[in-house]
């Protein structure tokens, strides 16, 4: 592995960089948007459940929301159930727009990465180019030693370029369809849980 990055040369160095930061963001974006973390099952029946029997207390509604993003909506909810229709949809985007940056963090650098790695193999396939052309003598002769490293130099950061951006750029369109889905699913399980809620204390 060390030869391969001695012969891509220097400009290995950005993209090398590069995957590592893209896999990191990707193995803790996978974690983090588990449904299970954003979306805990039967979170809305045991808290309805708990609030119609008045078990529902301001120290268990601040660790609700702070649990998962829908305990943050649901809790939001519940503090703003008893206000205007109008006020209790402003509450609950603004809840909304909170954890959906919080589902979105670390894409846009994910998919910068994706967008750049191959410009990043291109600069390393411009750099062995010159390598090429400085092996050639003002005789005419080459080098062969600078001639074989110019093209290493190419061939090498051209493919790691593709081989970060490809995966990347996969991943990247994988985990904001999965932001959607999950923020999509927000949205259908607060706006069901309010019509309980409502179904049930006639607010």
């Amino acid at each position: 592995m060390f030869s391969i990055i001695e012969a891509a040369g220097w400009p290995i160095w950005p993209l090398i960089t590069a995957s590592v930061i893209s896999l990191a963001i990707i193995a803790e974006r996978m974690w983090f948007l588990r449904t299970s973390s954003i979306l805990p099952n039967g979170l809305s029946q045991q808290l309805l459940s708990e609030y119609l029997q008045k078990q529902i207390t301001p120290s268990k509604l601040e660790k609700l929301a702070q649990d998962s993003p829908m305990g943050h909506v649901l809790a939001t909810v519940i503090k703003n159930i008893g206000a205007s229709a109008a006020d209790l949809k402003e509450s609950i985007e603004e809840a909304g727009s909170i954890q959906a940056a919080n589902l979105e963090r670390f894409l846009t650098p994910l998919g910068t990465i994706a967008s750049i790695a191959p410009l990043l193999g291109l600069f390393g396939t411009v750099v062995g180019m010159i390598e090429i052309f400085g092996s050639t003598t003002s005789a005419g002769n080459s080098n062969p030693v600078q001639l074989a490293h110019g093209i290493s130099v190419a061939l090498y950061n051209t493919a790691f370029g593709l081989v970060v951006a490809v995966p990347s750029m996969i991943f990247y369109r994988h985990l904001r369809a999965r932001v959607d889905h999950l923020l999509h699913e927000l949205e259908l399980q607060a706006t069901h849980f309010i019509s309980q809620l409502r179904e049930h204390t006639k607010v």
